[in-house]
C-alpha cells in the first residue's frame, strides 16, 4: 500500500496543525491505515499544484492525488470497504456531510476568531508574512484586533456547543458509542487550536472537554503526542 499525505506545518516539521489535515489523519487511523507524512507550508504551492490543488491536506493513493478531506474521507470508505467504516452507513455518510458542513463554519470558524494572531508564532517568517497578508485582507483588520476581544467570544463559542453537550447526555461520541467521521470532523478544530494556541477554549467540567480528551487518547494518543499546548 502506498499512501502518502500533504500537511500543514511551521518551523516544526513535526508538528501538523490544520484542522483539515486532522480530519484526514483520524480518517486514517480510524481505517487503520498509514500514510507517510510529507510536511507542507502555505508557501509551498509548487510541491502539490501538480497534483490540482493549492490546499492541503492532498492525499497520494500509489501517486493518484485526493484533494480535500471530504473527498479523502469518502475515498478511503470506498477504497477500503474492508476496514472499519468511518461513517456506519450511508445514512451516517449523509448525516456526516452536513457535520461537515457545520464543523468548517462553527468550529472552523469560531475557533479562528479566538487564535488567529497565535497562529504566525509558529511559522518561519515567509510563512508568517504570507499568513499576516492574507488573512488581514480577509478580516479587512490586524489579526490582534480580530481576537482582541476573545475573552468574551469564547463564551459565545462555548455556548455554540450546546448541541454537543445535549447529544452526549445519551452517547459517548457524535457518532454513538464509538467515534467515527463525525467527531474526528469537530476533533480536527479543537486539534489545530490545541497545536497553535495557548488559549484555553473549553472549561475542565464541560462534557466537550471530556470528549476531547478521549479522542486525544484515541489510537494510542496519537493527537495527545502530537506537539501542542496542554489546554
Amino acid at each position: 500500500m502506498s499512501l502518502k499525505l500533504f500537511e500543514l506545518v511551521g518551523t516544526d516539521a513535526a508538528r501538523p496543525f490544520s484542522p483539515y489535515c486532522w480530519r484526514t489523519r483520524m480518517a486514517l487511523a480510524h481505517k487503520g491505515l498509514s500514510a507517510e507524512s510529507l510536511p507542507w507550508r502555505f508557501t509551498e504551492k509548487g510541491a502539490i499544484s501538480p497534483h490540482g490543488s493549492e490546499k492541503v491536506p492532498v492525499l497520494l493513493h500509489h501517486d493518484k492525488p485526493v484533494i480535500d478531506s471530504w473527498a479523502i474521507a469518502n475515498y478511503l470508505e470506498d477504497n477500503f470497504p474492508d476496514q472499519p467504516s468511518l461513517f456506519g452507513g450511508e445514512g451516517g455518510r449523509a448525516m456526516a456531510r452536513m457535520l461537515n458542513a457545520w464543523g468548517d463554519i462553527a468550529i472552523v470558524g469560531g475557533l479562528s476568531l479566538l487564535i488567529v494572531a497565535d497562529i504566525p508564532k509558529n511559522l518561519g517568517q515567509v510563512d508568517a508574512a504570507y499568513f499576516r497578508q492574507s488573512r488581514e485582507a480577509r478580516f479587512g483588520k490586524p489579526l490582534e484586533e480580530v481576537q482582541a476581544s476573545r475573552e468574551t467570544g469564547v463564551v459565545a463559542f462555548r455556548k455554540s456547543l450546546e448541541v454537543m453537550r445535549q447529544t452526549f447526555k445519551t452517547q459517548a461520541y457524535l457518532g454513538g458509542s464509538a467515534p467515527n467521521y463525525a467527531d474526528y470532523i469537530v476533533f480536527g478544530g479543537f486539534q489545530w487550536a490545541r497545536v497553535v494556541s495557548p488559549f484555553r477554549l473549553l472549561e475542565v467540567d464541560d462534557p466537550v472537554y471530556a470528549w476531547r480528551e478521549k479522542l486525544l487518547d484515541a489510537f494510542d494518543g496519537m493527537a495527545r503526542k502530537s506537539p501542542g499546548h496542554a489546554v
